[in-house]
């Protein structure tokens, strides 16, 4: 069998259907996963999987299911569903961890795999374990005398809808008024759901691709770059909508724009969320990854809460998270992860609901929320195409070029400049350099951004793209 490694990323594993992903790898890769959970959790008795609506989810979702019910651990099969929702599998059902099998917000010819290991998600040297317990070709007949038994089929939807009517129904209430809200679910899981829910919270939902459809035959499922969220911009002004809400193929990424059709990125939603959060929760501790702006971890302070930078990837976060005992925490990009009466992980569903609650408990639309922010120029991210065997050297190559420049090195560069900082630093998930800038005006902004643009080798220049 063969196997790219390089599938094995750092924060999940991700490839090429068909020449990296095959259902002999996924049949492996459940195996190995289950004697690494074993080896974690010797009493280890039942996961979870879930999927995505890709063409090619149903077949590796069945293959994990084989490989992990060989070595004699349940699985509970959860069918298509947001990855928040395997993530609520695990809490409800008191599982021991589980995999989620979906390309996230990769293009269709991807798809990938996300594992938890009791209620956190792996990432670095555990992703790497697993592989090497693959790569040790282990016997066919490790437990012998035993056959993979049958998957329990679970509906995790409607468990997910009543635990989210019973903590927010109440917002249905003649007292607040309906919102007008627009859901562009991609044709990904979330349309599964998200529609349903917010309309007994007392939503007019105007829903948008919301048909699952593992081809996204309408636009990519990735909200946070910006062709992909025209329909939704338009839809929200045609409509006079109160708010638009686009999610990723998966469901755990949030987009955002308000009635005008301006979008709101995750930093910003992060200041709305704060603001809310820490009136009840003062000196709350709250994460924002590097591509975030420091305005975001100004208010924090302004509003008496504790404000960490960290690193991208949601495993990353989630483990900070735990470490420090983080309340809210974010990223740029949309995963917003909510631990004030909820579990910590990235759930678009869940933030959208707290949105609208904000909206409803104040009579406030987005940008009354977001008052007395001072006025930035950023650019959103801009994504450089490069090899993944070549991005990580590409970026220490740089380092030298900023020796005249505060820098921080969390993750990737971040250069603090007179009048803002830039950000360079290397995908995770894609074979790309991601970008970033933010100036108090717009020609230190363009400045800001050809210093860092010149720092790069002249042939990677070449493929920059504005996400």
């Amino acid at each position: 069998m063969f196997i790219n490694e390089k599938i094995f990323r750092k924060y999940d594993i991700r490839g090429i259907v068909g020449t990296d992903l095959t259902r002999e790898l996924t049949v492996a890769l459940g195996r190995a996963f289950a004697i690494y959970l074993k080896e974690i959790k010797p009493n280890a008795k039942a996961v979870s999987i879930g999927r995505d609506v890709r063409e090619s989810s149903p077949m590796f979702a069945e293959g994990l299911a084989e490989g992990i019910t060989g070595e004699g651990i349940t699985v509970y099969n959860l069918g298509a569903c947001p990855t928040p929702h395997q993530y609520f599998s695990i809490h409800h059902l008191n599982l021991d961890g589980g995999i989620m099998v979906t390309g996230s917000h990769n293009s269709t010819e991807f798809n990938g795999f996300k594992i938890s290991v009791g209620k956190g998600t792996i990432h670095g040297e555990a992703i790497q374990k697993i592989k090497e317990i693959i790569l040790r070709a282990l016997p066919s007949n490790s437990r012998k005398g035993t056959r993979p038994f049958e998957p329990i089929i679970k509906d995790i939807l409607s468990p997910y809808k009543n635990f989210m009517l019973e903590k927010f129904a109440y917002l249905n209430d003649k007292k607040y008024s309906r919102l007008k809200i627009v859901i562009d679910a991609g044709n990904g899981v979330g349309g599964l759901a998200a529609p349903q829910i917010l309309e007994n919270i007392g939503c007019e939902v105007i829903p948008l691709y919301c048909e699952p459809d593992g081809r996204f035959p309408n636009h990519h499922p990735d909200p946070t770059v910006i062709e992909n969220i025209a329909d939704l911009i338009k839809t929200v002004k045609d409509t006079n909508a109160d708010i638009g809400i686009g999610y990723d193929g998966d469901a755990d990424r949030i987009g955002v724009v308000d009635s005008d059709g301006s979008i709101i990125w995750g930093d910003q939603l992060m200041i709305i969320l704060s603001r809310s959060i820490l009136k009840k929760k003062n000196g709350a501790t709250i994460i924002g990854d590097v591509k975030c702006s420091q305005i975001l971890f100004d208010e924090i302070k302004t509003l008496g809460g504790t404000g960490i930078m960290w690193k991208t990837g949601h495993s990353l976060i989630k483990e900070k998270m735990k470490e420090t005992g983080a309340i809210l925490a974010g990223e740029f990009s949309g995963h917003i992860f909510i631990a004030d009466e909820y579990f910590g992980y990235d759930d678009a569903i869940y933030t959208t609901i707290r949105l609208i609650e904000i909206m409803k408990t104040t009579g406030l639309n987005i940008k009354e929320l977001l008052s007395g922010i001072p006025q930035l120029f950023y650019t959103p991210e801009i994504r450089i195409d490069c090899p993944d065997d070549k991005k990580s050297d590409v970026i220490k190559n740089m380092s030298s070029a900023f020796k005249d420049f505060q820098t921080c090195d969390i993750d990737g560069i971040r250069v603090i400049f007179e009048k803002g900082w830039g950000l360079i630093r290397a995908s995770n998930t894609q074979p790309a350099i991601i970008m970033r800038v933010e100036a108090s005006d717009e020609e230190s902004l363009n400045q800001y951004r050809e210093i860092i643009l010149r720092a790069l080798p002249s042939n990677t220049r070449k493929g920059s793209k504005t996400l």
